[in-house]
């Protein structure tokens, strides 16, 4: 059951992490459209296997906050942090209206999705900051080899992820914006609960 528990959070982690109309799944909705179903599942796959690194980084490095209790104050503090950004990013990008990206080019579309996934700066804080949460709650066990199940379920989530606006690329590329809007609003406010919640604990720890 421990696996399996990790397995979940790595997987609803990452799935709803990516959730939010963005770079990585509107190009794999607009790759589907112009180059067919193939080219979108190799994007698809190339995007979701450099979570795995940023994943593992993220854990591996909230592992070594957690084995050293001088500073767990000081972890949950930039946990705090880390979901006040958050929160504050997605409220932005519910406010901005949403442009879904542009024409895809021809090429090795795995490599492409690889190299945008790449890019996106926010994935590390963001698995770090919900492991951490999740860890110093006794949710998550951050050694081995349960650091590498839950970042198999964030691959495998956010495979799943990128499959589902590929499944119904049609109907998404056309309610984007309404999409954009609602889900960011909640996770907008699901990082502000998770911040005002960590608070509390640590001025009850005080």
């Amino acid at each position: 059951m421990i696996y399996i528990s990790h397995l979940f959070f790595g997987f609803i982690m990452s799935y709803v992490g990516l959730l939010p109309p963005g770079m990585l799944n509107m190009t794999t909705v607009r790759t589907t459209i112009e180059k067919g179903k193939k080219a979108g599942f190799l994007f698809s796959a190339g995007a979701a296997s450099v979570v795995f690194v940023q994943a593992s980084i993220a854990l591996i490095f909230a592992n070594y906050l957690n084995n050293h209790p001088d500073i767990i104050e000081k972890l949950k503090i930039a946990g705090i942090v880390v979901f006040v950004i958050l929160a504050i990013f997605f409220w932005i990008q519910a406010r901005k209206k949403f442009k879904a990206e542009g024409k895809q080019k021809q090429g090795n579309y795995f490599l492409t999705g690889l190299m945008m996934s790449s890019m996106n700066m926010l994935a590390i804080p963001f698995y770090l900051g919900l492991s951490a949460y999740l860890g110093a709650n006794g949710n998550l066990i951050l050694e081995q080899p349960y650091i590498t199940v839950f970042v198999i379920g964030a691959v495998l989530g956010a495979f799943a992820l990128f499959s589902t606006y590929l499944g119904f690329a049609k109907i998404i590329i056309n309610k984007a914006q309404f999409i954009a809007k609602n889900i960011n609003y909640i996770l907008s406010a699901l990082f502000l609960v998770l911040a005002l919640l960590t608070i509390l604990k640590v001025l009850n720890v005080n």
